[in-house]
């Protein structure tokens, strides 16, 4: 018998393996609540699932060829903590710094909340200083 935690875990491994790197915008249908709240919505407080495909539709449209790779996932409870790194490259404004056409990579941690296997809560903590300094050209 597969506990909550392991589930979640799945689910969270799911949503950067099928949505953040294959864009697979369909599958939030089946692993967002109803009332999910993406804190990383680009363009402001858009609730359930319509922030959550703003903000896949937003990354995907300014990180060319963007790949998130789960590096570790820790789970508790309702509680899944993801350790990832994106990788692509830049085609649009990100963090203030517009279009450089280079190539980046980040370190993020992101603190998901479940609820009967779909996802209720995300917020991410990107690398944001290290990505910058990719994209300015301050670090080879």
């Amino acid at each position: 018998m597969t506990s909550a935690s392991e589930t979640n875990k799945t689910v969270a491994r799911r949503f950067y393996d099928e949505v953040v790197t294959k864009g697979d915008l369909g599958l939030l249908d089946e692993i967002i609540a109803d009332d999910g709240h993406d804190s990383a919505v680009p363009a402001g407080d858009v609730k359930g699932r319509d922030g959550f495909v703003e903000h896949i539709t937003w990354l995907r449209a300014n990180v060319e060829n963007v790949t998130a790779t789960v590096t570790d996932v820790i789970a508790e409870d309702d509680r899944v903590v993801v350790y990832w790194t994106i990788d692509g490259t830049q085609r649009g404004e990100i963090f203030g710094v517009p279009n450089s056409g280079r190539h980046f990579t980040g370190v993020s941690i992101s603190t998901i909340r479940f609820r009967d296997g779909r996802i209720t809560e995300y917020s991410v903590l990107p690398d944001r200083l290290g990505i910058i300094a990719q994209l300015t050209g301050a670090v080879a």
